[in-house]
Formats: structure tokens, sequence, C-alpha cells
């Protein structure tokens, strides 16, 4: 039986929030140069639909603006974005890495299902070396359909995967191991909304939790 752990990546693996709000106050100073953009920063607002696909941040951040403008917005944002993890200003959540190497020496697969853009996850992968662990990170822009489920079925089939679960912060990770029958484990971190978190199998406070987790995983039937 092949086990595995699929993570997403902002928000359960990386702590998106410390380059977050610096890369977004860059991009509508950049935006302000360009005098499209005139009033203060929507962090908060980014915050409340954190995880969802960047084409639909720019929908909500960027309302009344072109689609070349959001175009050019999100190409902006995500220079910044990897400049900023290249330049250290980021971090994993604690325990990641320690995890990740718990999970190898009992024979778990480790695969990655983010809803960030392929250039942004490499960076991250590549600056705290998580290929170390990982057998392969999935980007959202690799599915026609920018749907979380159908990536998590993707690695599924690739993978031959039999026996799974999905941990992530948001509703769409919850959603994505029900839509493929997997067990779901919900990360309570930064971004996490307690209705969303609600309907996950189970509820983690720390990833080192997934520790005492594996042994029953095996009882929790979806």
């Amino acid at each position: 039986m092949s086990k595995a752990l699929i993570f997403d990546m902002d928000g359960t693996l990386f702590q998106t929030d410390k380059i977050l709000e610096i890369s977004l106050e860059d991009t509508f100073n950049y935006l302000r140069t360009l005098n499209k953009w005139d009033t203060e920063t929507p962090i908060e607002t980014y915050r409340e639909i954190m995880g969802v696909p960047l084409p639909k941040v720019w929908e909500t951040l960027l309302p009344s603006h072109s689609i070349e403008d959001r175009k050019q917005t999100d190409a902006y944002f995500l220079r910044r974005l990897v400049e900023n993890i290249n330049s250290g200003k980021g971090a994993l959540y604690p325990n990641v890495q320690e995890v990740f190497l718990y999970l190898k020496e009992r024979n778990y697969s480790i695969y990655i299902a983010s809803n960030g853009l392929i250039k942004y996850l490499e960076a991250i992968v590549h600056y705290y070396q998580l290929d170390n662990w990982v057998t392969e990170t999935f980007s959202i822009e690799q599915i026609e359909s920018w749907n979380k489920s159908d990536l998590v079925k993707s690695i599924i089939e690739k993978y031959d995967i039999t026996d799974a679960a999905v941990v992530g912060d948001r509703l769409s990770d919850i959603n994505a191991a029900k839509d493929n029958s997997l067990i779901s484990i919900g990360c309570n971190f930064d971004f996490a909304q307690e209705g969303e978190l609600s309907q996950a199998d189970w509820i983690i406070n720390d990833l080192d939790e997934l520790k005492a987790l594996l042994p029953k995983l095996d009882t929790l039937k979806v």
C-alpha cells in the first residue's frame, strides 16, 4: 500500500505572512507610481482570501482594473515574492523539516499541492531544500481547471496513491481531500478560519502533532 501525505504550501508549510505584507506593499507602491492606485494597500482583504489562486486574488483586489493591468500586477507581485524568499525574509512553520524526516523514515511519500505559481513554489523548495524529502511539488498552474481537487487527483493518479491524507489550512484543501476520498487534516495556523476547519476530519495546531496522528490514520475512514 502506498502511503502519502499531500501538503498545502501557503499557511501550512510556509509562513506566507512574513513576505506577504512587504511584497503586497511593494506591488501597490508600483501601481501608485503608475497612477493606478491611490488608496491604502488592501492587505486585510488579501488575508481574508488567502489560499485562492492568484488570478482570483487580483479579481478581488483590483475589480475595476483591466485584465492586462491584473496580469502585469500579478507578474510584478510574483517577482517581489521570489526576491523576498531568496533574500531570506520568509520562514517555514516550526517543525516542517523534522516532521518531513520523521515521515520519510516511516516510508511515507510527501507531496506538495499548492495554489501558488510554479516559480514561487520553486523558490521556496530550493531555498529551504525541501526536495530532500518531497517527491514532487505540484502547482495549480499545471491544472487547466485551476481547482485544488483536480490538482490532488492528478497526484493520486500519477503516483498510484492508495492511502493518503491532505494537510492544509483552508477549505480548498479540505474539499480536495473529500473530493478524492482522502483524509483531511486541517491546520489551525495563521490564515485558517474556524468555519472551514470544522469540516476537516482532524485539526492540528502544530505540524509536530502529525506524528501522533499517523498510527490513527488507518482507522479514520472517509
